[in-house]
């Protein structure tokens, strides 16, 4: 039996592409070989498929799964997708319930999920199992589709729950603040003695972790610690870590670190791991810990720039601009490509000490090197000209930096306010108008900024586009400012990138 999507113009998407690659056979080949260097997903694999088969070249069924697992690791889900599909239509291979489960994943990954929800109601009722239904509660979990979530789950108890499709609704009554529902759902899965796993683990100790309840989450550790079927790793007590911190249990966080510290080298993501608990002991002050764990890290593992980052910003965070200078001459010193991330932290820093000859002669000796400041450079730097009051220079930064910054990014409204207070003060109509422009260009306007440049503002167009944009965007008071100044820390993500793990 051949699955396919019957609806018209499914197929003619799935295979369209804007470019075809085939390869020479060649000593050592396989077709994993030739299909990995195919990054762009533009870029059609059915060619070096069927080119495989032309040559003569057996293939089997399992060779074709595992290359499809390989693919969807690097979430390169429009190829796993084409092979997923040229497995059955081109080679006649049955599908198995995991097959199909897998296919209709990919399909809402790569076509959205309508055409996911046209192939779940093709396959054939002895195809409907849990597996598919446990793909379908995912995709919907993805989308936070709470109530279509809540009636696949009704389905699955039916037909039989596992501790995915519990994780996946905790997960999703996690994100959604539904915490009433989490316990009801907790409840149920000791009602079915369902078993936890590392990942049930990971996402309650969030949700505890985000209601700041360290009894919730000793209570978890404890679990975690005294079941054999859960293989404790850094990610789990990292988490706890973090959550104990915003507890106000700096002592349990740090028992908790050091657990977690213990279980690194057995972990497939040490450099990660390494980063993240870099941060977290500077959060709780620890110094001396921050520049102990740089030492071991240094002597474990190969440095890339994400592991300056997050030494950088720890002693930052610690008020170390010493230290920080010290780790970035290291890292200057590297042959690491040249991510101007690195220096912005620094510029961010000397900005926001008014050290402005330092910013400047930074931006200034890594644009040597070639990097290119980023529009982020360029709010720091307006950010330290308005608090050295050297407006003119903030006006021209925060120009370049408004330009540059993708639409829906805003300026702080006091950064913003100063500029236009200044323009207003100086009677400069024809800046201030050049200035107006460009902040309607990217929607970013206010009842001050707004109120500031009409009151001596000749052009009434413009003024009438402003009142007509803030009113659109019911903006009000100061706050202009809807993006953070700094990038995510390290540890704002680790805990979730373990869940979505189980989710994919």
């Amino acid at each position: 039996m051949k699955l396919s999507l019957s609806r018209s113009g499914f197929r003619k998407t799935l295979y369209s592409t804007t470019a075809t690659v085939s390869f020479p056979a060649k000593s050592g080949d396989s077709l994993y070989r030739r299909i990995s260097p195919l990054g762009s997903p533009t870029v059609s694999i059915v060619p070096v498929l069927d080119q495989w088969v032309e040559e003569g070249r057996s293939i089997k069924k399992e060779h074709l799964q595992n290359i499809i697992k390989e693919l969807r690791r690097y979430s390169r889900f429009k190829h796993a997708l084409e092979v997923s599909q040229w497995m059955s239509d081109k080679r006649s291979f049955q599908l198995s319930f995991n097959d199909i489960a897998v296919r209709l994943d990919l399909i809402s990954k790569v076509h959205g999920t309508k055409l996911a929800e046209n192939y779940f109601h093709d396959i054939p009722e002895k195809f409907k199992v849990v597996e598919a239904y446990g793909v379908l509660l995912n995709i919907y979990a993805r989308e936070k589709s709470v109530k279509r979530a809540e009636a696949i789950m009704e389905k699955l108890r039916e037909l039989g729950q596992t501790t995915f499709t519990f994780n996946v609704m905790l997960n999703l009554y996690r994100q959604t603040e539904k915490h009433d529902k989490i316990d009801l759902l907790v409840q149920e899965m000791e009602e079915k003695r369902t078993k936890y796993d590392k990942f049930t683990c990971s996402i309650l100790l969030n949700v505890y972790a985000d209601l700041s309840d360290a009894i919730g989450m000793d209570r978890i550790v404890q679990r975690m610690e005294s079941d054999p079927n859960i293989v404790l790793d850094w990610n789990a007590y990292s988490i706890a870590a973090k959550g104990f911190t915003s507890a106000g249990s700096t002592e349990k966080a740090l028992e908790m670190l050091k657990k977690s510290e213990g279980l690194i080298l057995t972990s497939k993501r040490r450099s990660l791991a390494f980063d993240f608990l870099l941060t977290q002991y500077a959060t709780i002050g620890m110094k001396d810990e921050v520049l102990r764990l740089w030492e071991v890290h240094k002597k474990s593992e190969k440095l890339y720039n994400k592991s300056y980052i997050s030494m950088i910003t720890s002693l930052l965070k610690l008020d170390d601009l010493e230290e920080a200078e010290k780790i970035f001459e290291e890292w200057d010193s590297s042959e690491l490509f040249y991510d101007f991330r690195v220096p912005n932290f620094l510029i961010g820093a000397y900005c926001r000490k008014g050290h402005m000859e330092k910013a400047e002669a930074l931006v200034n000796r890594a644009r040597m090197k070639g990097g290119k400041p980023l529009p982020l450079t360029w709010y720091y730097l307006a950010s330290g000209y308005v608090n050295v009051n050297q407006m003119l220079k903030a006006i021209e930064a925060l120009k370049v930096a408004v330009s540059a910054f993708e639409p829906g990014w805003k300026p702080s409204g006091p950064i913003l306010v100063a500029c236009v207070e200044y323009l207003k003060e100086k009677g400069d109509v024809e800046e201030a108008e050049e200035f107006l422009r460009l902040l309607l260009a990217k929607h970013i306007i206010s009842i001050r900024v707004h109120d500031k440049l009409s009151s001596y503002m000749k052009n009434a167009d413009l003024i009438s586009q402003a009142s007509r944009l803030m009113e659109e965007d019911a903006i009000g008071g100061d706050g202009e400012a809807t993006e953070d100044t700094e990038p995510k820390k390290m540890g704002d993500f680790v805990g979730d990138r373990e869940i979505k793990e189980c989710q994919n």
